[in-house]
């Protein structure tokens, strides 16, 4: 099933919180993370440079971290997300503000922004997704070995009912390798890269990494 972009909360089997993103493209998976700084940005990959002109809305900041949280998603909103949440603002305020007034993607296909984050003191999470036709904020209690996850379609509704519960990581490359392609995300079609914080107890770390085992699309080539 392809089920396009993916945020995922949880918490592993030793209580490990983790936030992750998914890319997943068939439009444009020739994109790479890029980490500066506490953030992993998406980006083109050499060669696809001029992919940006085709779509403003692949390249992007997809994880921030502040002191106490760490926030994903899918396109410029991760950004005002994580600055709403270090001026003290409460999870769902921070995301129902920025994407009520970011509003879905208006591209062809209406592409919703999700977006989700977790809390290290309250040891809690939430996920968001503003839809052409809704905007929904849920929060969570991150209870060991369960992931909570939202996508942009299919997907498209943060609830019980998404979870993985065999989510397990010790470190935040093996978040990454979960969500591209372990338990329930196993399922979901055209993985192209990953980027995950895990709190280790002293902070976040962060991770990325592409998904090698995807096959290079033949259609297409570098532009020159």
């Amino acid at each position: 099933m392809y089920v396009g972009r993916i945020v995922a909360i949880g918490s592993s089997r030793d209580g490990r919180l983790a936030a992750m993103y998914r890319v997943s493209s068939r439009s444009f998976p020739d994109r790479m993370p890029q980490q500066t700084g506490q953030a992993i940005a998406v980006v083109p990959k050499p060669g696809f440079e001029s992919d940006i002109h085709t779509s403003p809305f692949i390249a992007y900041n997809c994880l921030r971290l502040t002191d106490r949280y760490a926030v994903v998603g899918n396109g410029s909103h991760t950004d005002p997300i994580a600055e709403k949440l270090a001026s003290g603002m409460g999870m769902r305020d921070a995301l129902s503000v920025v994407l009520y007034a970011l509003d879905y993607e208006h591209d062809d296909l209406h592409t919703p922004r999700i977006a989700g984050v977790v809390d290290r003191d309250s040891r809690t999470g939430a996920l968001a997704i503003v839809r052409h036709d809704a905007l929904v904020v849920r929060q969570f209690e991150l209870g060991v070995g369960i992931a909570f996850y939202v996508a942009t379609y299919e997907h498209d509704e943060p609830g019980l009912a998404q979870c993985d519960e065999s989510f397990d990581a010790m470190t935040a490359e093996e978040a990454c390798r979960y969500v591209l392609g372990e338990g329930v995300f196993a399922d979901f079609e055209r993985p192209v890269l990953a980027a995950a914080a895990l709190d280790d107890g002293q902070g976040f770390s962060v991770a990325s990494m592409l998904d090698l085992g995807r096959a290079a699309d033949p259609q297409r080539r570098p532009a020159h």
